[in-house]
């Protein structure tokens, strides 16, 4: 199947999964891609792919029903063969400072906010992350849900992994923050068989397996106390590697084996860190990275910490998600209006990594026919060549419907007069 074929087919699955409302909603889904700039869910009405009047942006969110178990299912399917594959897992938040009866609203924590917190929805994302040949950062989600208030963020990752892993017969490999990286997680995903890489605080405490039972009195649970930002805890590293990285200079990693979290007893891992013997230009050290390794090992050591590096595309998608895509621009009424915009903004994530081929190799070819097709509209106020680079291209891809596959049913409703010398510019 060639890259123009498994494009239209997968718009033409998505579209089957939309189930109600799904002509407004695909419209919807295109603006979205080709809208640079918006102040308002309203103003997605004035893009040139969307055929309705501006009240149907809201109508197709409150119709249309994605299925997020489909969804998920479906973009499993285009996640090619390989020896592991590499997940992430984290959590943001959508701010609803004004909404005060939505459900489930709550503090949520956030860096940059005065006292670390804000009133919002908090939401659990699992995503696949995919390696790239050249420089760059592509995270594909799989399930992108909100933390209901019955639910933590380590609750929901661990019912997420769940429902992932049951459907990908390939070994994983799951990433995460320090904020999973504790006794309470790997007990509540013991059951899952991933093999995980988490990193935690300098601060955090291990504890080595005890001594062989003496006979007499409990046996122990707990051996040697090990402080991680204590050196004179530590014993000999089990393995060390040093490797020379083009960009980081020369890195150190050592490993020590069979250590556990104090809540944890049962669940063995390995602590690793990675340094980097090149100073500061003020001479000063780097602080290492400290990681643990839970469950099957099949990562050589060199190259456990490149792999934990992947996860920061998590939170490249959450700021391209959020600005780009305008995840969190629209001020929805209700939780469930919340969660089919959120499943659409995953879709459009699938959509624009699939086209990402065509548009690197036709991007010349096809501008110079979208620029014919727009001669006659030089009196609008729209300039189409103001869509910035990768975004236009995606423009470019859906300019036809015949083209991806899903034929527009064209009724005297939904045509729409297409002058638009009264419309503001986008």
């Amino acid at each position: 199947m060639n890259k123009y074929n498994k494009l239209e087919k997968f718009r033409f699955d998505t579209y089957q999964m939309l189930v109600k409302a799904r002509d407004a909603t695909f419209e919807l889904m295109d603006s979205i891609m080709t809208t640079k700039t918006a102040s308002c869910l309203a103003e997605f009405s004035l893009s040139p792919l969307f055929n309705r009047k501006w009240h149907s942006t809201y109508e197709a969110i409150e119709d249309c029903r994605p299925n997020t178990n489909k969804l998920m299912k479906r973009y499993i399917q285009e996640i090619p063969n390989s020896e592991y594959i590499l997940l992430g897992i984290d959590n943001t938040h959508w701010e609803f400072k004004g909404a005060k009866t939505l459900q489930d609203r709550g503090d949520q924590y956030k860096n940059s906010a005065k006292n670390s917190s804000i009133l919002g929805l908090g939401y659990s994302t699992i995503a696949w992350l995919p390696e790239l040949k050249e420089k760059g950062s592509w995270t594909l989600p799989l399930r992108h849900e909100r933390i209901t208030s019955f639910e933590t963020a380590l609750s929901k990752a661990t019912w997420q992994l769940k429902q992932v892993s049951k459907n990908i017969s390939q070994k994983i490999l799951v990433v995460l923050d320090c904020e999973y990286g504790n006794g309470s997680f790997l007990n509540q995903s013991k059951q899952i068989k991933v093999s995980k890489l988490i990193r935690i605080r300098s601060n955090c405490c291990l504890y080595a397996q005890p001594q062989s039972y003496s006979g007499r009195g409990r046996p122990r649970i707990h051996g040697k106390k090990i402080k991680v930002n204590e050196p004179s805890t530590l014993a000999n590293a089990d393995e060390m590697v040093e490797i020379n990285d083009p960009c980081l200079g020369l890195v150190k990693i050592s490993k020590w084996k069979n250590l556990h979290f104090r809540t944890a007893s049962t669940e063995k891992l390995s602590l690793i860190k990675v340094e980097r013997l090149k100073g500061k230009k003020t001479g000063n050290k780097h602080k290492p990275l400290w990681l643990v390794w839970v469950g099957e090992e099949f990562v050589p050591l060199e190259k456990i910490w490149s792999q934990y590096s992947r996860r920061f595309g998590v939170d490249h998608w959450y700021r391209f998600a959020k600005q780009r895509l305008h995840w969190t621009l629209p001020n929805f009424g209700t939780t469930y209006q919340c969660q089919r915009w959120s499943d659409l903004i995953v879709n459009i994530t699938w959509q624009l990594w699939l086209s990402k081929e065509f548009v690197e190799q036709s991007h010349s070819s096809t501008l110079a026919k979208i620029s014919k097709e727009f001669d006659t509209w030089e009196s609008s106020t729209i300039n189409v060549f103001t869509f910035s680079g990768d975004w236009f291209a995606s423009y470019c891809i859906q300019k036809s419907w015949k083209i991806i596959g899903i034929q527009k049913r064209s009724t005297k409703k939904q045509k729409k007069n297409l002058s638009f010398d009264k419309k503001t510019t986008i």
